[in-house]
């Protein structure tokens, strides 16, 4: 018996499921349950330790594919390394798996945290160091991620990732970056995710409608003929990290129901410390970190205790999975956004000096179905004017937009109207002496 069309239609146009609280819950639980999950911990036993929490991870992605079909590929990949955390080296591995892209399986959207844990003694394997915000939370996002879009298909490739060795030196970081350049991935984006489940700060405020979101500026893998350029053409707040934190906000701000106010923060990582990401900003990724409005320092990197009536410690009970899951909804948003869409422009230039018009130059993009043509005053952090244009189209004329009062970028479209990150615009080649415009 053939469907009625109105109940076809509203099949088609159902929301996609949210996450849910409880699968949050449920993963801190178990991860909380090794005891440790420091770098340094067992990796032999079967019910504590690292080595053990690495294995349920793995386990439960491969779960995940086998719902989906086997649309994950999951990998465990690992180095040794060393340092001062690590005197004697040790083995790091992380555990991804592949969500492979339909058409542009080379670009690469990575959603990570970092499965580790630590105490107040950072070289300390063996006590119990329940890392439940830090970051299981992280971890338990990126699961959740994989288990709502595993059950879509993108053009983009999507890696999701859980990272170990973070607490001696960014190692899993590196780690991830290093396999993403010998593979030859197209990284379009990172979204890492650590300490993203408290509301409550040390100061006792309580904020559960806004999320950090950190980029960079200053490209890290800029040499200093790039930092040159990107100072020289005002660029210093539209590098692909920032681009990609200013369409986290545009996404949030769009979607209501996520419920959380963006606060994208112009600096790479909270002050004097570190994440994840950084590896990637290091090796020229676009990346940003999520965490957390406020912070309680006596839940991070505390050991297990109560002093004068005090508790410390990164504890379950501390965590707040309604905001954890619209934390995690702002992810599965952005990534679906990304993977989604086409390629951004690989090259965007302008030309106008001594004029009263902007003319917008692109390169044209494999699969766009047209291009949005985007600028602001220059004195302006947000996107404020766009004119979309079809895929044709590689220049527009912008009459009456002043090329010295504002700034400009462009982006691709896909068939659904997801939108990639925008690329800023530069200056036009000169051309070779002699030659004509």
């Amino acid at each position: 018996m053939r469907q009625p069309l109105l109940a076809l239609l509203l099949v088609a146009a159902a929301p996609a499921p949210a996450p849910s609280p409880a699968a949050l819950h449920a993963t801190i639980a178990k991860l909380v349950g090794f005891g440790t999950r420091h770098t340094l911990s067992t990796t032999t036993d079967a019910a504590r330790g690292i080595g053990a929490a690495r294995r349920w991870v793995a386990g439960r992605f491969a779960d995940i594919g086998q719902t989906c079909g086997d649309c994950l590929t999951v990998e465990t990949i690992g180095t040794t390394m060393s340092g001062p955390r690590a005197p004697d080296g040790v083995r790091v591995e992380d555990v991804i798996a592949i969500q492979k892209g339909s058409s542009d399986p080379d670009r690469v959207i990575i959603v990570q945290g970092h499965i580790d844990s630590r105490v107040n003694d950072v070289m300390d394997a063996t006590t119990d160091a329940p890392g439940a915000n830090d970051d299981a939370s992280g971890v338990a996002l990126v699961m959740e991620a994989a288990r709502l879009l595993s059950r879509e298909k993108f053009p983009a490739t999507i890696v999701y990732a859980t990272l170990s060795g973070e607490e001696q030196g960014l190692w899993g970081g590196k780690l991830l970056a290093d396999t993403a350049k010998a593979r030859g991935w197209k990284v379009a984006a990172v979204l890492n995710n650590d300490i993203v489940g408290n509301t409550h700060g040390i100061g006792g405020e309580h904020v559960d409608d806004r999320v950090r979101v950190f980029s960079e500026g200053i490209e890290a893998a800029a040499d200093a003929t790039g930092v040159k350029r990107q100072r020289a053409i005002g660029g210093e707040d539209d590098s692909p990290s920032r681009a990609l934190a200013k369409a986290i906000v545009r996404i949030a701000d769009t979607d209501k129901a996520i419920g959380l106010d963006v606060i994208a923060v112009r600096r790479p990582d909270r002050f004097q410390r570190g994440g994840d990401h950084i590896p990637f900003l290091e090796a020229g990724y676009p990346a940003v970190r999520f965490s957390e409005a406020t912070e309680d320092y006596d839940r991070q990197h505390q050991t297990v205790r109560t002093e004068n009536g005090h508790r410390y410690g990164d504890t379950i009970e501390f965590v707040d999975f309604p905001y954890l899951a619209r934390v995690t909804a702002l992810n599965v948003a952005a990534i679906r956004e990304l993977a989604s869409a086409p390629a951004a422009p690989a090259d965007v230039s302008i030309t106008g000096a001594l004029s009263d018009d902007t003319h917008v130059r692109w390169q044209p993009v494999a699969g766009a179905t047209g291009y949005r043509v985007r600028w602001r005053r220059a004195d302006g952090f947000a996107w404020t004017d766009q004119r979309d244009v079809p895929a044709s189209a590689t220049s527009l004329d912008l009459a009456h937009v002043n090329i010295d009062d504002h700034f400009f970028g462009v982006s691709a479209l896909g068939q659904t109207g997801a939108e990639s990150l925008v690329t800023f615009a530069g200056v036009a080649p000169r051309p070779a002496p002699g030659s004509r415009q």
